[in-house]
């Protein structure tokens, strides 16, 4: 029985919005379930799926929060 757990950062997929949808979620479980049956021959019914949405502030690479991080890359893009 496998158990996946996805971690994305709480936040949406345009400005105006704060978490991910629904809609998303549901195909992120449909998504990695199939991944699964399709590699390892898992049927859907013994696939859990957990998602976990971090806060920005809780998310970091590249030794740096993750908001820098992206304006460091976003200045250096602009050089």
């Amino acid at each position: 029985m496998p158990i996946v757990t996805v971690q994305v950062t709480r936040e949406g997929t345009s400005a105006d919005r704060n978490s991910v949808s629904a809609e998303e979620k549901a195909a992120i479980i449909s998504g990695v379930s199939e991944v699964l049956l399709n590699v390892l021959n898992k049927p859907l019914e013994s696939t859990y799926v957990i998602i976990e949405e971090v806060e920005l502030d809780n998310w970091g690479w590249g030794g740096l929060p993750a908001a820098q991080y992206r304006a460091q890359r976003a200045a250096a893009a602009r050089s």
